[in-house]
């Protein structure tokens, strides 16, 4: 039987009168690669904000890992973000002083880890992403494809139950999108969830389940527009 890691029933988001979410009932499964898809508008980044508990629902609840979230306890909010779910965006939002090595680290560190353990756990995952050699350049220094695959590895450091990704490939060339995509697959084969935002349809043949929404409402894939 699969074992749920993110459910969210009845969801519903509002921003003053306008209806972002309406009645959003999902369940992602542990081990599950899912692509968010949809027009623009359509509500995919802010539903993919709540179920990484970046941002609270109007109305409905959350589950994480079987256990309700509580959106006013601001703590273990913050400890999930940082510990249980990892994060990548389309614009990467490395801190462009530091290096790219100190980029990874910095989640860990938060967390708590020990300088030498979190520096070494960084520099096994940007080798294991290609980019060994170059972990003491700035972001600057290296294209965005690189960008890209350190604020991956800085997602993937402190061993997240569940990483989401937000039009990550968005700014990337053909080539470096495929290499993006092989890498989460990779992480997906290992074991981690992953649920991407994306509007790539042909991306959506790399993944294990797609979940199309239409002005704030899942509507079957792919959608015929009745």
């Amino acid at each position: 039987m699969k074992e749920p890691i993110l459910e969210l029933r009845e969801v519903y988001k509002r921003v003053g009168e306008e209806h972002i979410l309406r009645g959003i009932n999902l369940t992602i499964y542990k081990g599950e690669f899912v692509a968010l898809v949809g027009p623009s508008g359509s509500g995919k980044s802010s539903l993919l904000y709540i179920m990484g508990l970046l941002d609270s629902p109007s109305e409905g609840e959350v589950l994480f890992q079987g256990e309700k979230v509580d959106f006013r306890k601001e703590e273990k909010l913050s400890f999930l973000r940082n510990v249980r779910i990892g994060f990548v965006f389309q614009f990467h939002y490395l801190i462009p002083e530091l290096s790219l090595l100190e980029n990874v680290m910095l989640p860990a560190l938060k967390r708590g880890m020990k300088q030498r353990e979190a520096k070494e756990k960084a520099l096994y995952l940007l080798e294991k992403l290609g980019l060994k050699g170059k972990e003491h350049r700035k972001p600057y220094q290296v294209s965005g494809g690189e960008q890209q695959r350190t604020a991956i590895a800085r997602a993937l450091i402190n061993d997240p139950s569940l990483l989401l990704a937000d039009e990550p490939t968005g700014n990337l060339d053909s080539t470096n999108t495929s290499v993006v995509m092989d890498i989460f697959r990779r992480i997906n084969a290992e074991g981690t969830t992953v649920v991407m935002v994306t509007h790539e349809m042909e991306l959506v043949q790399k993944v294990g389940r797609v979940v199309e929404m239409k002005d704030g409402r899942l509507v079957p894939f792919p959608y015929d527009g009745s």
